[in-house]
């Protein structure tokens, strides 16, 4: 973390803001490209003090989150996190639906209590049914399971990276202090701005982008119809030679008038 360190001041040290400012920036421009490119966003903070403040901004740029416990195997063994969230979903619409009241009191009550499990460490991921295209984690120090998987996995990481923690495992470390509420909140809510950007400006680009396909492909459709009236066009069709009609003519040619009407006939025929 040198090279994001202003200066030492009895033993503390202090964090160059414009070098902060400028991977801000650059963690911005990547949360943007993965939002318009069409994946999903994964906020992860387990700290007791600053999970609610990640939860917030996260529900407010409709992107995932992980507050409570960082699951092992949550990216690297997601199918069976799959089924997890699978459970979750079917277990609240049960009892959403009153299709538990059929159950014992102590079926109902074991249900109720896998649910509440969780729903406290999958509440935030249920809707996740593909891997993340990027990371935004606070404190990378103490969340390095996540980073972990997330580098195994070749996924983007966008954190808040701290004097103590170590940048290189990172793909945009933002230098600052991962214990303050403040600069916390502040950084997590640039990036859930700039997500909120880019999912309002997603649906006027794929609209563009759906207009001009649309005008390529008529013109196209057109070609394509007018060769394929081409080719439906009938042909002159040639007719065969039929070996009796032509024996017939040949036989009767000049002998009798009964002989060219059963040419005739047989050409009819034909």
């Amino acid at each position: 973390m040198r090279r994001f360190i202003f200066a030492e001041r009895n033993g503390i040290y202090i964090i160059d803001l414009q070098k902060t400012l400028r991977q801000l920036e650059m963690a911005q421009k990547l949360a943007r490209d993965v939002v318009m490119r069409g994946d999903n966003v994964l906020f992860v903070c387990t700290k007791r003090q600053l999970k609610a403040v990640v939860q917030s901004e996260s529900e407010r740029c409709g992107a995932m989150f992980v507050t409570e416990r960082w699951l092992g195997g949550l990216l690297t063994n997601f199918q069976t996190v799959k089924k997890q969230t699978r459970r979750l979903k079917d277990l609240e619409s049960g009892a959403e639906s009153g299709d538990f009241e059929a159950y014992t009191k102590k079926e109902q009550l074991l249900m109720s209590r896998e649910r509440e499990k969780l729903s406290k460490n999958l509440s935030g991921i249920k809707s996740m049914v593909r891997l993340p295209g990027l990371l935004f984690i606070v404190d990378s120090k103490k969340e390095r399971i996540a980073v972990n998987e997330a580098n195994k996995l070749g996924i983007p990481i966008v954190a808040i990276v701290d004097t103590n923690a170590d940048p290189d495992l990172i793909t945009v470390p933002v230098a600052g202090n991962d214990d303050a509420i403040r600069s916390v909140e502040l950084i997590t809510r640039s990036m859930a701005d700039a997500i909120i950007e880019a999912r309002q400006a997603a649906p006027k680009r794929q609209e563009e982008q759906e207009g001009e396909g649309t005008t390529y492909s008529s013109d196209r459709g057109l070609e394509a119809a007018d060769s394929d009236e081409k080719k439906r066009r009938k042909r002159p069709r040639r007719r065969r030679a039929n070996p009796e009609a032509i024996a017939a003519r040949l036989k009767g040619h000049g002998d009798t008038p009964e002989g060219d009407s059963s040419a005739e006939s047989a050409e009819s025929s034909e």
